[in-house]
């Protein structure tokens, strides 16, 4: 067989998404756009109080908001105290969980964060960061989730999937550790933009700059995001 000549490369060759440039001095421009495009950014979990929150959220790991909400609807009519969740049958929470994947992890998790809120808490959902992550199952993405929709304690900036991706291919972060993720845009950002920057994110991941094939077409950013060449080049 003869030889596969190589390659030859074309200026019109466009960088690996890991080769996206630091982007960092256009944070505020995206962020204006952004948040024009997104007002009103709440998360879509369904929840009366802390608790409800927490295991909503808990659960929402590699599911969707949707299928969540559906779980909780009967959930919460069962379980409505941590007592309830701790001396929950495993087996039976298993169940009650099933749709949303990884339910033999989570109904482990759920059920010892509970025992802990009720030994160390009193049965109440705690409102520092330090000791919401001493729980099993959560972490800093969750627990700033808790304080700042549950008690109005903005912390820092929850990190999920969605956050992760835009959040680089914007060139806000070079980072996939999702601590050192929040470390960076925090640096970016103000204060009191910080829960909506997660929700900013999450909501643009979800309908514009998806995981698979993001719609750089209809992209607010396109003109400012480094990774559009990318896509649009493809």
């Amino acid at each position: 067989m003869p030889e596969k000549k190589p390659r030859k490369s074309t200026s019109k060759e466009v960088p690996h998404e890991y080769d996206i440039p630091d982007n960092r001095h256009n944070f505020d421009r995206i962020w204006d756009l952004l948040k024009e495009e997104y007002p009103d950014a709440k998360p879509s979990l369904n929840y009366s109080n802390p608790l409800e929150l927490l295991v909503a959220t808990a659960l929402s790991a590699q599911s969707t908001d949707v299928q969540i909400n559906k779980v909780t609807e009967n959930l919460f009519k069962k379980y409505r105290t941590a007592w309830d969740y701790a001396s929950a049958d495993i087996r039976e929470l298993e169940a009650d969980i099933y749709s949303t994947g990884f339910y033999k992890s989570k109904a482990k998790n759920i059920k010892a964060a509970a025992q802990l809120i009720i030994e160390n808490y009193g049965g109440e959902v705690p409102q520092t960061m330090e000791e919401l992550v001493t729980l099993p199952g959560v972490g800093r993405k969750t627990a700033n989730i808790v304080l700042a929709r549950a008690f109005g304690i903005i912390e820092g900036i929850a990190v999920d999937t969605h956050v992760k991706r835009v959040s680089g291919r914007l060139g806000l972060t070079r980072n996939s550790d999702p601590v050192k993720i929040e470390q960076d845009l925090m640096s970016l950002a103000r204060k009191e933009d910080l829960d909506s920057i997660s929700m900013t994110l999450i909501h643009h991941g979800r309908k514009v700059c998806q995981a698979r094939k993001p719609r750089c077409s209809i992209c607010v950013v396109k003109e400012l995001c480094p990774s559009s060449i990318i896509f649009i080049g493809e």
